[in-house]
């Protein structure tokens, strides 16, 4: 007699951890199916969900809507359907033991687990979505509004994500320690409000500063501002700070309150620039020499078309060791690197008029910018 192999029947019927081989097995090829494929089936339901609101955002590519839901969709479904298959599955009896000092057992420890992180997943897949519609915005105010001052989208973008997640952290609490204890808690912040407050001071005001800088719009992202001693470009500002990338290129965080509080100056909305010139000549030269070097300036300012004519030009003070001459002239470049080559234009025009008429500066005096 042969030996007999025992049935594909017997062999599912087999039971481990008190469930048959077959109710293991099946949930194992669910799972397994679904991280293959999960990428497709996201990307099959991010396309969906496209195709349901790109009536509300024109101009925006599926391709971003994809992109940002595809990562979270994707383990957010493979954990749901790893959820559903194993959830018909029988807990070990054996593996079920008390924890005291939970007051509870490992079962509902496992279950409680499964809704904590669903509940994250999800969380996640939201807040993805709030970046998506902060994309939306910003593209259409950015067709409505060239200057493409969008500081406050983002800003409140970072406000709806903190309240998200303080909304989906309270759930996670009622999953951990029940509906009873998470309502005492809420109700303990509402009485340590005060306490929270003043600990907290300085958040709430930078905090409230945040504000007030979005609705009284100081300065725009993208504006080269000096405050505090700081100059560079404002990249962002958040609910605690105000970030900025310095002229040696560092990443300065400012907090709110400070810029709010200090003297802010926008360079990039100067209209225009100033440019003054001291020269201080020797004694020596004669009366005619000035007049006709004064005449000279006028003529090189008058001419250039970058200098408004609104110049001041006079011959303002005579000393012993100097005659003084003041220049003050503005112009509509405001550029710094263009600027400074309409100064060393100028300047070399003036040197070559009072090379031409043997001018020197005095001795220990000279120009003064």
């Amino acid at each position: 007699m042969g030996y007999k192999y025992p049935s594909v029947h017997a062999f599912l019927n087999r039971s481990i951890l008190d469930n048959t081989l077959g109710d293991i097995l099946w949930p194992v090829l669910i799972v397994l199916l679904a991280i293959f494929f999960r990428n497709y089936l996201s990307r099959f339901i991010a396309s969906l969900g496209y195709r349901l609101i790109r009536r509300w955002t024109p101009g925006m590519e599926k391709t971003d809507f994809v992109s940002l839901l595809l990562k979270p969709l994707g383990v957010f479904l493979t954990f749901l359907i790893f959820v559903a298959a194993i959830d018909h599955l029988n807990y070990p009896p054996a593996w079920n033991f008390k924890i005291n000092f939970l007051g509870t057992d490992t079962a509902s420890v496992w279950r409680c687990l499964k809704l904590i992180v669903l509940t994250c997943f999800f969380f996640w897949v939201i807040l993805r979505l709030v970046d998506f519609g902060t994309l939306v915005y910003s593209q259409r105010a950015g067709r409505m509004q060239p200057s493409a001052d969008h500081q406050i989208i983002f800003f409140l973008r970072d406000f709806v994500k903190v309240i998200i997640g303080i909304i989906g952290f309270i759930v996670v609490m009622r999953f951990l320690v029940g509906r009873e204890w998470t309502s005492k808690m809420i109700g303990a912040l509402g009485i340590g409000a005060a306490a929270l407050a003043l600990a907290a001071k300085e958040t709430i005001e930078n905090l409230i500063g945040s504000f007030i800088i979005l609705l009284d719009k100081p300065f725009r992202m993208g504006d080269y501002i000096k405050v505090s001693g700081i100059t560079g470009v404002v990249e962002k500002v958040g609910l605690r700070s105000t970030r900025i990338r310095s002229d040696n290129k560092t990443y300065v965080t400012l907090p709110n309150r400070q810029v709010v509080d200090s003297t802010l100056e926008d360079i990039t909305m100067m209209t225009q620039r100033r440019a003054v010139l001291h020269l201080e000549l020797e004694v020596s030269t004669p009366a005619d020499a000035v007049l006709g070097l004064l005449g000279d300036i006028q003529g090189v300012l008058s001419a250039d078309q970058e200098v408004i004519d609104n110049f001041t030009l006079n011959f303002n003070d005579i000393s012993r060791s100097a005659y003084a001459i003041q220049i003050i002239y503005y112009t509509q470049i405001t550029e710094w690197q263009a600027f400074n080559n309409l100064k060393q234009r100028i300047n070399l025009r003036i040197i070559q008029s009072m090379e031409s008429r043997g001018i020197k500066l005095a001795l220990g005096m000279g120009v003064t910018l």
